[in-house]
């Protein structure tokens, strides 16, 4: 998926939190977002999902303004809080997932997704049975259920133990690798095994983006 910004800036009440930004992404780019907390990471992903309304011609996905876009389902996200999922629901690893799913991915691909993050013997298991880190496992697998173009990730390895963490970006590469769009935010980029080709630092609103040559192969 290819993304563009152009001079977007964005704010809450008086509060301005994201300041003339621009830049483009082709598909199959990988972009790394770093910054301190407050800089505005999570504010500038809202506005790239459409969950803040932005001015016209600000933002494209695929060359369409974000406010006549219409293939959400093309876009996998994963946040770092699952504020809108109600954790006391019985629900299994595999409904989860069922529920997720319209057709695009396989019984197979799904089996194939759940042992390359670790967590294929969890399919059975209550949520609520789940550690952080299986549990953000479980979301990162679901959104990929539907084979998207653009997959955001926030803080995605946040309570993952390191085995886990290198089964993640292995899995992130291969699917930048076969031509999916990733923007990931991070805290610790210099530990990342991402074959980031830009890469964004945010501070107090304000973005630099930078491009890199991508690690490709560090991390099959």
């Amino acid at each position: 998926m290819r993304i563009q910004l152009t001079n977007l800036s964005f704010g809450y009440d008086y509060r301005t939190v994201l300041k003339d930004i621009s830049f483009k992404l082709e598909s199959g780019d990988f972009l790394v977002i770093i910054g301190n907390n407050g800089s505005g990471k999570s504010t500038l992903i809202k506005c790239i999902l459409g969950i803040n309304k932005v001015p016209s011609k600000k933002i494209y996905l695929d060359d369409v303004n974000i406010n006549d876009y219409k293939s959400w389902i093309n876009i996998g996200y994963v946040p770092q809080k699952f504020d809108d999922f109600n954790y006391e629901f019985p629900i299994t690893v595999n409904e989860i997932l069922s529920a997720s799913r319209y057709g695009k991915v396989s019984e197979e691909e799904k089996l194939e997704w759940l042992d390359r993050l670790g967590i294929l013997e969890l399919q059975n298991e209550n949520i609520n049975n789940l550690s952080g880190g299986q549990l953000q496992r479980v979301f990162i697998v679901r959104s990929l259920m539907n084979k998207p173009k653009l997959l955001i990730l926030d803080e995605p390895t946040v309570g993952v133990d390191a085995t886990n963490v290198e089964r993640f970006y292995s899995t992130v590469n291969d699917l930048n690798r076969m031509g999916v769009t990733i923007i990931l935010i991070t805290h610790d980029i210099k530990s990342s095994k991402a074959n980031f080709t830009h890469v964004m630092h945010l501070h107090q609103g304000e973005a630099t983006v930078k491009k890199v040559a991508p690690k490709r192969g560090e991390s099959s």
